[in-house]
């Protein structure tokens, strides 16, 4: 009996050190590093903030004319508080219904478009503050982008990126091109309004800022003022040049601004830049929204002069800037029918 207790004894030592001398010549596992998340390098705005349901909005099944207008006083101060009732507005003479009236301070669609040539490298940092002061004192709301052009056109935000208020990331994409090249303005502004009518806001502003010359675009000046005239757009335009510069064209840059009811600006300091687009920026949110449907509905692509009058309660016209005319065309019809369904 002693000798097979022994016996067992042994024989289950001998198992033990036999499992771990197994478990010693197993190779050891080695623990997977961790997956880090991916890294992205782009940074998405926010998504934007829910629409207001007392926002401004045109819906029509019809073709609309719709016009921003500044009233300004004989001190050049806004006129605000005027109503529907306050306004006429005449198409070749021929006084039109205003179905559309709105005055109040609504988000606009604006796109900057600049001039990144080797003409303005040397303003090149005064243009990238004076831009971001008009988005500071611009509708919080508001769509904005950037195209840049030089040499070519360039998109200055993320291809995901169409529109943003994002003070940051207009900063980069106004930064996003060195200044260097020759001039592609009107290729820049066709790029510009195509884009604009991607927007989903009613109301659709360009800011040119450049010193009007061109020697680079495809497409030409006569090609550009149409599509500004058929648009509905308002332009503003702001002139950086040196009075040696012999590529500027001041003449293209007002025009532009009066044919469709913007503003030119010609500042004659650098320091000038950052005022007068703070400038713009109030001008844009004190416009008031004035819309009707033409009573000629014959589209014929021909041009047809706008007045628009506003009175004061004591019968005295007020200073009125809106577009001069228009081009009625079949896109005018198309874009206004699908910019009311919204």
């Amino acid at each position: 009996m002693r000798a097979a207790s022994l016996l067992f004894a042994f024989v289950l030592v001998a198992t033990v050190l036999g499992f771990l001398s197994a478990q010693e010549t197993l190779p050891q596992s080695t623990p997977e590093p961790p997956i880090s998340p991916p890294i992205s390098t782009i940074t998405v705005p926010p998504p934007p903030p829910p629409e207001d349901p007392n926002a401004f909005r045109v819906s029509s099944e019809v073709e609309l004319v719709l016009l921003d207008v500044s009233v300004k006083n004989g001190a050049g101060g806004f006129v605000s508080g005027l109503t529907k009732n306050d306004f006429r507005v005449f198409e070749n003479k021929i006084e039109q219904k205003l179905t559309v009236f709105s005055a109040q301070d609504v988000p606009v669609t604006v796109g900057l478009v600049v001039d990144n040539s080797g003409s303005v490298r040397t303003k090149k940092p005064q243009i990238v503050t004076a831009a971001l002061a008009l988005v500071t004192n611009s509708n919080p709301q508001d769509e904005v982008f950037v195209v840049n052009f030089n040499d070519t056109v360039a998109m200055g935000l993320p291809p995901n990126v169409p529109f943003t208020g994002d003070r940051d990331l207009l900063r980069r994409a106004l930064l996003l091109n060195p200044a260097r090249g020759r001039t592609a303005l009107y290729d820049g502004l066709n790029v510009a309004l195509d884009h604009l009518h991607k927007g989903r806001l009613d109301k659709k502003t360009l800011v040119l800022i450049s010193d009007g010359g061109d020697n680079m675009s495809e497409v030409t000046r006569d090609e550009i003022m149409r599509r500004a005239e058929e648009s509905l757009v308002t332009i503003y335009t702001i002139g950086i040049f040196d009075p040696d510069d012999n590529e500027k064209n001041p003449g293209l840059l007002k025009r532009l601004a009066r044919v469709t009811g913007g503003e030119a600006f010609i500042p004659h300091k650098d320091e000038e830049l950052v005022p007068v687009c703070e400038k713009i920026a109030h001008d844009i949110r004190n416009r008031y929204s004035v819309g009707y449907a033409p009573s000629n509905r014959q589209y014929d692509g021909k041009a047809r002069k706008l007045q628009v009058v506003a009175t004061a309660p004591d019968g005295k016209k007020y200073e009125v800037r809106t577009r001069t005319h228009y081009v009625a065309s079949a896109k005018l019809s198309s874009s206004s029918q699908e910019g009311g369904k919204k």
